[in-house]
């Protein structure tokens, strides 16, 4: 007589339910409609503002990320939630009231807030999970409001005259500051809000998103690299200010023109590399401690 055995069956893993494609065109479709004339013209801001020049790397970094996540999009169950729809709505009345208003701030937000309502609303918190890198790095596509533009770069200003000053007065050359300006013995240096360094600031907490993403794999690091990339833009920036102070000591004609520009290149080159040694030093830390740098 024959037995018949064999292993209990094994229960099959549930595939995710499919994305619906057909939902998602409709809804890139509608905001790209409601949106398409504050996206140009916040691309024509990208191109004639040194500040947000960054602006146009913002959208193809969140789309190549989203793209890299594309199997764990198809694998992740999807739960769409009515509150992405909630928030999507809300952000067409901020824009309309943006549009009334003449605020351009209310207007372009409203796209960023659009954009993560959609995901929660097709997806819902899974895919709003999946997504949040490219989600966090969407903001830094809009340019500051004014009024929190202005408050900003002015206590920037403040501060690299500040350091530059003590600077220039260690290396023994006088100097008399009065605000946000310099007074040297061959000429006046004032520190403008292109001098302040919010340009090097934005532009450096993007790329360290970036390079977080591209070069490292623990969470926590991701965000002490992106929190480092603050103080180190600061001080790359007054570096800049108190170079410029010795080097017009020598020859004022260097502290204007295409000079100046290129010393901008160089304090912004200077920075990123103190961001990866940041990096380095961190990794080489945790690894003399034993502890393994992972999430």
């Amino acid at each position: 007589m024959s037995e018949t055995g064999g292993s209990p069956p094994v229960a099959l893993a549930t595939p995710a339910p499919p994305i619906p494609w057909t939902k998602v065109a409709w809804i890139i479709g509608l905001l790209v409609m409601a949106y398409l004339p504050i996206l140009i013209q916040m691309a024509n801001q990208w191109s004639t503002d040194d500040d947000m020049s960054h602006g146009f790397f913002v959208p193809a970094v969140v789309a190549y990320i989203t793209y890299q996540r594309r199997e764990e999009l198809l694998a992740t169950e999807s739960k769409p939630s009515l509150l992405g729809l909630l928030l999507m709505i809300w952000s067409l009345l901020q824009m309309c009231i943006g549009i009334l208003g003449a605020e351009l701030f209310l207007q372009r937000s409203a796209f960023v807030g659009s954009v993560w309502g959609a995901v929660l609303f097709l997806g819902g918190w899974p895919f709003l999970r999946v997504l949040t890198l490219p989600m966090v790095m969407l903001p830094l596509m809009v340019p500051l409001p004014a009024i929190i533009y202005n408050q900003v770069t002015f206590p920037l200003q403040l501060f690299a005259s500040a350091v530059a000053e003590q600077s220039l007065s260690l290396l023994g050359i006088p100097v008399l500051r009065d605000g946000n300006v310099l007074e040297l013995a061959n000429q006046k240096l004032s520190v403008v809000e292109a001098c302040s360094g919010i340009r090097s600031l934005l532009s450096l907490t993007f790329l360290s998103l970036v390079y977080g993403y591209l070069s490292e794999k623990s969470l926590a690091i991701r965000w002490a690299i992106f929190l480092a990339s603050i103080p180190i833009a600061v001080a790359a920036n007054s570096f800049r200010v108190s170079a410029t102070g010795v080097i017009s000591e020598f020859n004022p004609e260097l502290a204007k023109g295409f000079l100046h520009t290129l010393e901008g290149g160089v304090a912004f080159a200077f920075a990123f590399i103190l961001m990866i040694s940041f990096h380095v030093t961190v990794k080489k830390i945790l690894a003399f401690r034993g502890r393994p740098a992972t999430t």
